[in-house]
């Protein structure tokens, strides 16, 4: 018999061993789960940021084709305002989420657009989606 060893060594360590035996499982889970809901997450938002990409970009069609039946309907400063919101919308890295110029661009976007709106009059709001000023929502 060895009397180096102590047979109560393992119940001693029990609650340091089961702490770290927990961590690496919950660290597992936890990136697995993380990563699952990370991912939901962008879908999310890349969605929302599409569905307000298309919004203004219906809009600038909108406002071009006008400009193409009467080019004397919009004022020169705002045929110019759209032409730099349509630049702005090309120039949007669709395809590269993590560039850094994606919310300057965007804020850029909103900018332009409520500039638009103001200098028609139009109260013209988007919240998700779009929606005249003054109306009521409609929940579904």
């Amino acid at each position: 018999m060895d009397f180096g060893e102590d047979i109560f060594e393992p119940l001693l360590n029990i609650e340091a061993t089961t702490y770290e035996e927990a961590y690496k499982e919950g660290y597992a889970d936890g990136f697995v789960s993380g990563k699952e809901e990370g991912r939901l997450v962008g879908l999310k938002i890349g969605f929302e940021m599409g569905q307000e990409l298309g919004f203004y970009s219906g809009c600038i069609d909108i406002w071009t084709s006008t400009t193409r039946v009467d080019p004397n309907y919009f004022s020169s400063r705002v045929q110019k305002t759209i032409k730099r919101m349509d630049d702005l919308l090309k120039k949007y890295p669709i395809s590269d989420p993590e560039n850094e110029s994606v919310s300057e661009i965007i804020e850029s976007l909103r900018l332009k657009f409520r500039a638009i709106c103001a200098s028609l009059n139009v109260k013209l709001d988007y919240n998700g989606y779009p929606m005249a000023s003054g109306t009521e929502k409609i929940e579904f």
